[in-house]
């Protein structure tokens, strides 16, 4: 690990401001959201494509996880489902531009199917790796400052895409604009990684097991009682994250949802979600990051209660406080779960988190949707009130600090 620290670091810094300023673009709760709204006019529509963004990404992780756990080298898989994850951005693009109509709706919601499961798969595969290249207590810098930087650059992009790419309709289709450009962003991203990672093999393996076997262990996992209540506080924090892609339409009722108003909430999200990762990073590398998801949860909580209860420049502010909760909450959940237990068990980890959290969020779209269109805002704001309290709870008096056994 140590003799190729440095061309690792920045190897991997690159590769993240390249791939957050891409992805960040697609996943902010703005431009997709305001797209499927533009193409359907049904806030349950919006609810079924982020459900499939999510669903795709229910199952791969643990299938990605069996994948890596018995490899030396895990670059090569990282690099190929990276890689369709981004033909997936590519096919929204082209989608965008040549079909209409239902057609254009369908292929839009496969690709964003394909899209979560690819993500799931990268992301067990990324972080991973990250553990084999990245020491404890650097990992946390290396992600602040990527996601500062990516996330500064995301947050430009995405007012920009919001006032002039959508506003006036670039190249013929401003939606279409926006997911070429992160697909060229990203893809640059994927070749730094490709030609600049020099991996170590892994220290330690497991064997070689059926995955029907290995998802049978999952209980030997859940005896870690930590991880255990960890996974439980995941999961009702991602109940919160289901009201993300709803918030822009929320606001759009309030103020005229249009190209301005889906570029300015974009900006107040990335810019808040991007400035705080140096904060998050820095207080994770110091004392660990339970802290970190602890003050996410309560940044989230913050903005929602802005969000109904505030006007004016208060809305953009609760974007802003959402943005900070976000950041936190991505970046302690997958570094915290890597310091749970053995090393071996890391990729297994880190996919049963992910799958909770994709089943979370792969149901609650489609079920915040259809009661939108029923009863409104109201059940979606007590769920994400009563979620993010009912997590704050556990994760103070259920999970401890994993760096305190360590000591």
């Amino acid at each position: 690990m140590e003799a190729n620290l440095k061309r690792n670091y920045a190897t991997n810094l690159t590769h993240g401001v390249f791939g957050m300023t891409g992805f960040r673009l697609i996943y902010a709760p703005t431009i997709i959201p305001a797209y499927l709204y533009l193409l359907t006019g049904s806030a349950a529509a919006v609810g079924l494509g982020t459900a499939l963004l999510q669903l795709g990404g229910t199952v791969s992780p643990i299938l990605s996880g069996a994948q890596v756990e018995s490899r030396e080298r895990i670059l090569p898989y990282a690099i190929s489902v990276g890689s369709m994850m981004r033909v997936m951005v590519l096919a929204l693009a082209i989608a965008a531009w040549t079909l209409e109509g239902t057609t254009l709706l369908v292929v839009t919601l496969a690709s964003f199917l394909l899209l979560g499961f690819f993500s799931g798969a990268q992301r067990v595969a990324f972080q991973m790796l990250m553990a084999k290249l990245i020491p404890i207590d650097r990992r946390g810098r290396l992600q602040g400052i990527r996601n500062m930087v990516g996330g500064l650059i995301a947050a430009g992009l995405a007012w920009i895409a919001g006032h002039y790419f959508i506003e006036q309709q670039w190249l013929g289709n401003g939606y279409a604009t926006t997911f070429l450009l992160a697909f060229v962003l990203t893809s640059i991203g994927l070749v730094v990684l490709k030609t600049g990672i020099r991996e170590p093999d892994a220290p330690r393996l497991r064997p070689v097991t059926p995955l029907r076997e290995r998802i049978g262990q999952f209980g030997e996992l859940l005896q870690h009682r930590d991880f255990r209540a960890f996974l439980v506080a995941h999961g009702l924090a991602a109940i919160a994250r289901v009201g993300l892609p709803f918030w822009t339409l929320y606001v759009g009722d309030r103020l005229g949802l249009d190209g301005a108003l889906i570029g300015s909430l974009s900006l107040a999200f990335l810019a808040a979600d991007t400035m705080s990762n140096l904060v998050w990073g820095s207080l994770g590398d110091r004392i660990g990051f339970r802290a970190v998801y602890l003050g996410a949860l309560a940044s989230s909580l913050a903005g929602v209660l802005l969000l109904v209860f505030g006007d004016g420049w208060l809305l953009y502010a609760s974007f802003a406080f959402l943005g900070f909760g976000f950041s936190g909450w991505m970046m302690a959940a997958v570094t915290l779960v890597l310091e749970f237990g053995e090393h071996e068990d890391i990729p297994m980890r880190l996919a049963l988190t992910t799958s909770v959290e994709g089943g979370v969020s792969s149901i609650g779209p489609v079920l915040v949707g259809l009661s939108i269109a029923a009863l409104g805002y109201a059940p979606l704001i007590v769920a994400a009130f009563a979620s993010l309290i009912a997590s704050l709870a556990l994760m103070i008096w259920r999970v401890r600090e994993p760096r305190a056994s360590i000591r």
